[in-house]
């Protein structure tokens, strides 16, 4: 049978510049044969890499960090499982789409903790979505804004993202008399729960929609590099030029739940078009002003939308407040301001740590609090009280069930 070294694995090279990057501050001395392992029950997420073991410091202390092993059924070889049965080993991390209850380390040991990591909506997983689901972990990092490690704004670089420039009124217009919709749609991923292509497939009966991706496919883009998949889900200069010059872009999320907000939502807002939105019930909360975005569910359906869409075509003055954002002191939304300042990982920011890092040292530092806890709480003979272990609750991920994109179920064709 293979053994398990108690030393650490030597770092892995593509791993160690992001493993020490919580460390001024930090006074823990203690070896790596000493410290809580933290072991990441998924392989293939970067900047992991399957078999690295790291040292991680954060502000209480510090970890050590181990990455899964997986074989191709993406169960834990032997060394894993043992790592995981191990004293030392404290906090198991999952990411939500991997996660499978069939392949979980079961039985789970009452000195562990679970934490999930899951940035997706629970389209990739509605397990989590039932409170039996995310009632398995202890901590998690999540979209919803009552996680315990929030990553609301995962898809907002920051608050000068908003303030890019928008293409002038007059090239919008000028690029709506060459034939170009109003509206632009650009999705591939069709037939979600949100019924979003069902909702656009009847708004097109309405008012002209240009649509370039797979679903309810109208258009071309201009050339081939451009009608590479790979090439219209990123922020190439060519496509994001392109699709600056529309007036609204359809933003509609593959799911309905509370602060789940995608590139969909902040794209065309950087880009200085006006997002038409269906997705977080909440997404007033985090809009730079009152007038930013159209909701779709402000109207009774998509002929109503069409109709006001079509009016603020037609009248620029009452387009260009939607972007008066973009002007000084526009954005005045203080809880999104905060919020952003808060935020201690950056995106695509090398100044600042990843959010998965920081979810790392967030449960590192719990649990370094966990072990002087019981230490404290074992010392005085249960004068002190043990520490009461945290559940995640079902607003840490919890969302709707899917209804119909507009009309009722009855109204749904053999199709749908």
């Amino acid at each position: 049978a293979e053994g398990w070294a108690q030393d650490a694995v030597p770092p892995s090279a593509a791993f160690v510049a992001a493993a020490s990057y919580r460390g001024p501050g930090n006074n823990d001395t203690r070896s790596n044969k000493a410290l809580p392992i933290l072991l990441w029950w998924s392989g293939s997420l970067f900047p992991h890499f399957p078999g690295d073991t790291e040292r991680i410091d954060c502000p209480r202390g510090s970890c050590l960090q181990m990455v899964c092993l997986h074989l191709f059924t993406f169960i834990c070889v032997t060394r894993s499982r043992r790592v995981a049965r191990h004293r030392r080993t404290k906090a198991l991390i999952f990411y939500g789409t991997d996660f499978r209850a069939y392949e979980a380390p079961l039985p789970r040991l009452p000195h562990q903790t679970w934490a999930l990591f899951h940035e997706e909506s629970p389209m990739n997983n509605y397990l989590l979505s039932h409170p039996s689901g995310i009632q398995l972990f202890n901590y998690t990092a999540t979209f919803r804004r009552e996680s315990d490690y929030p990553l609301t704004l995962q898809w907002l670089p920051g608050v000068g993202y908003l303030r890019g420039p928008a293409v002038p009124l007059a090239e919008k217009d000028a690029w709506r008399r060459r034939g170009y919709a109003p509206v632009l749609y650009m999705q591939s991923h069709c037939d979600v729960p949100s019924d979003r292509d069902r909702y656009v497939r009847e708004l097109m009966k309405y008012i002209q929609v240009d649509s370039y991706g797979k679903c309810l496919h109208n258009r071309e883009l201009p050339n081939e590099r451009l009608r590479d998949t790979s090439t219209a889900t990123t922020e190439d200069s060519e496509f994001m030029t392109f699709i600056a010059r529309y007036k609204f872009h359809l933003a509609l999320e593959n799911a309905i739940c509370d602060d789940y907000m995608t590139e969909k939502l902040w794209r065309p807002m950087h880009l200085g078009a006006v997002p038409v939105y269906r997705g977080s019930p909440a997404v007033r909360d985090w809009m730079p002003n009152n007038l930013s975005i159209i909701l779709i569910d402000d109207f009774d359906g998509p002929q109503e939308l069409a109709k006001y869409l079509d009016f603020l075509d037609k009248n620029g003055e009452e387009y260009m407040k939607y972007l008066e954002y973009k002007n000084l002191g526009g954005i005045k939304n203080h809880f999104l301001l905060e919020s952003l300042e808060r935020r201690e990982w950056g995106v695509n920011d090398m100044t600042l740590p990843n959010y998965l890092n920081g979810f790392e040292c967030f449960i590192c530092d719990r649990e370094n609090t966990r072990v002087r806890e019981e230490q404290e709480h074992k010392k005085t003979h249960g004068k002190i009280p043990a520490p009461r272990p945290r559940i995640a609750q079902f607003k840490h991920m919890g969302c709707p069930m899917p209804t119909p994109g507009f009309g009722s179920v009855e109204d749904l064709s053999g199709g749908d």
